[in-house]
């Protein structure tokens, strides 16, 4: 669930890329989500193994299939600035455009999340706001820090 959050966390703090920065960021962002993705599918595949005992495919394809969301949650922004073009956007707004859809994603998924799980509509209402100031505290560092 926290994907968007990393996705919006690598835009605040990708700053100046190089001579292709919006085709960097893509690449940074679809990277990263991958990595975390990796990570997690090896951690969860470690914490569940028994001393001795092997993996088996069946079992790296569940994991691996039950984390991809991290993968996922880094599209939206990614293709946010690959996008960003076609709207006149300069790097800058580029960056805030995609953090603003890491953001807003982070919400709507934490929110349909828990409607889903058959939350109550306050619940539903706090999933999101706790997800929304999270958010804000990485757009509030992304300001600070004059990226």
């Amino acid at each position: 669930m926290y994907g968007s959050l990393l996705a919006a966390s690598v835009v605040a703090t990708a700053g100046t890329l190089g001579q292709y920065p919006r085709l960097q960021l893509v690449l940074l962002l679809i990277v990263t989500g991958l990595v975390f993705w990796a990570a997690h599918v090896y951690a969860h595949l470690v914490g569940e193994r028994l001393v001795g005992e092997s993996w088996t495919w069946t079992e790296v394809r569940r994991v691996a299939g039950h984390e991809w969301s991290i993968v996922e949650a880094s599209a939206l922004p990614a293709a946010a600035v690959a996008v960003s073009p076609l709207f006149g956007l300069g790097l800058s707004s580029t960056a805030w455009l995609a953090l603003g859809v890491a953001v807003l994603q982070q919400v709507l998924w934490a929110s349909l999340g828990a409607a889903a799980a058959g939350a109550g509509r306050g619940q539903v209402a706090a999933e999101g706001a706790v997800n929304l100031v999270l958010g804000l505290i990485i757009v509030v560092a992304k300001a600070a820090l004059g990226h």
